[in-house]
């Protein structure tokens, strides 16, 4: 109910996500709302931290004081993020908030580790823990409240796909962890003699710490190259297998630099028996009206094949019935013949996917057992094959 009140009050046009300014103010309320939420969290802490005198309580407190800049940074992310393109940047600087998100783990690793080091003093010189009913229901109204801004962060992140709000939803439910274990500290540390505050703030710390580090990798795979997206992939080989005279596609490859902003490149299997000039009109078209309507720039490349020749037609099936063998290999495409006296070339491609383990060795071990497979079915073939990596999503099709 809050969510969606704050969504409709301070963003207009929230449905139309795909627009960065829409988009940014999605990435400003996000990190407003933590600022304030974290702010008075900190304050609620800190003081019951210094009146009961508990380490795992301000550990605590100080964490939230890091997630007010941890906000900050994302504000300033989105800002950065949305800025045009220029001559040094070309393709935008979208990646700022991947940039951004990395900064929020870096801090929440910081704050980890300062309180472990504190934590592990209380449990080496103990000092008393003050259990007082005031300050023990402020820590679960602040559990309370963290909890709610991890799934309002949640729903924005998700809302415009924005690793930095996601982050900050992840930072915040683990909060709930640590704010839990410091509500059983002040309950127990009362009753027993032994160093329970100075533990259980070691296991808030190292809760912190998780977060940081889970941080850390969701951030760091796209600014490295991860997977695209699979409903993009499906998206883009649906239009372009849309048009006409297009009769198959391969080798999609997609780079991104930043949410909503793609750069991609794909082969298009088009018949060799249709004009140049007829053909490049289709893909001209193609190219400007997906890219206009998937927010992507798609670089199309013709591959003409040869389908009216009976021949390859029928050597194009037997080698599409050898292949449903191989669980490696997804496709084949660019199949042509070439003759040589007996002898006949066939010659084309496989695609197999990115992960198979030990690439290179087992690319050579698989293309030898397919041309064994071919040779034996069809000894008169000499199987010439090339082999391309499917760097989209996983598929076995």
């Amino acid at each position: 109910m809050i969510s969606n009140f704050l969504i409709r009050t301070f963003i207009k046009d929230k449905d139309n996500v795909s627009n960065n300014k829409v988009r940014e103010q999605y990435g400003y309320l996000g990190g407003v709302v933590g600022v304030i939420v974290n702010i008075i969290l900190f304050v609620i802490k800190f003081i019951v931290g210094i009146i009961s005198g508990s380490i795992a309580v301000t550990a605590d407190a100080f964490n939230n004081l890091s997630d007010v800049m941890s906000s900050t940074i994302t504000i300033v992310g989105f800002k950065l993020a949305n800025k045009p393109a220029d001559e040094e940047h070309p393709f935008g600087h979208g990646r700022i908030e991947y940039l951004s998100a990395l900064a929020v783990g870096c801090l929440v690793l910081m704050v980890a580790f300062s309180f472990v080091k504190t934590s592990v003093g209380r449990i080496i010189k103990p000092e008393p823990v003050i259990f007082e009913i005031i300050p023990f229901a402020l820590i679960i109204i602040s559990i309370a409240l963290k909890f709610w801004l991890s799934r309002f962060n949640k729903n924005l992140g998700d809302t415009i796909d924005s690793s930095a709000l996601k982050a900050a939803s992840v930072d915040a439910i683990s909060d709930v962890v640590s704010s839990t274990v410091v509500a059983i500290s002040l309950v127990i540390s009362s009753k027993v003699s032994f160093p329970v505050d100075g533990i259980l703030g070691v296991i808030v710390s190292l809760f912190i710490l998780y977060s940081g580090i889970n941080i850390l990798k969701e951030t760091v795979n796209p600014l490295l190259g991860s997977i695209p997206n699979g409903e993009l992939v499906k998206k883009i080989e649906a239009e372009v297998l849309s048009y006409p005279s297009i009769s198959g596609v391969h080798d999609l490859i997609i780079h991104s630099y930043g949410p909503n902003k793609y750069m991609a490149s794909i082969h298009a299997e088009v018949p060799s028996s249709i004009s140049i000039i007829e053909i490049h009109e289709i893909i001209d078209k193609a190219e400007k009206e997906i890219s206009e309507k998937l927010n992507v720039l798609l670089v199309i490349h013709m591959d003409p094949i040869n389908d009216d020749d009976d021949e390859t037609n029928l050597i194009r099936g037997q080698i599409k019935e050898i292949i449903k063998e191989f669980n490696d290999i997804i496709s084949f495409h660019d199949l042509r013949v070439v003759n040589c006296g007996e002898e006949r070339n066939v010659i084309f491609d496989v695609v197999i996917t990115h992960n198979i383990k030990r690439r290179n060795e087992q690319k050579d071990v698989l293309v030898s057992n397919l041309i064994a497979a071919i040779k034996a079915e069809y000894p008169n073939y000499n199987p010439v094959i090339a082999v391309d990596i499917d760097y989209g999503t996983e598929r076995n099709s």
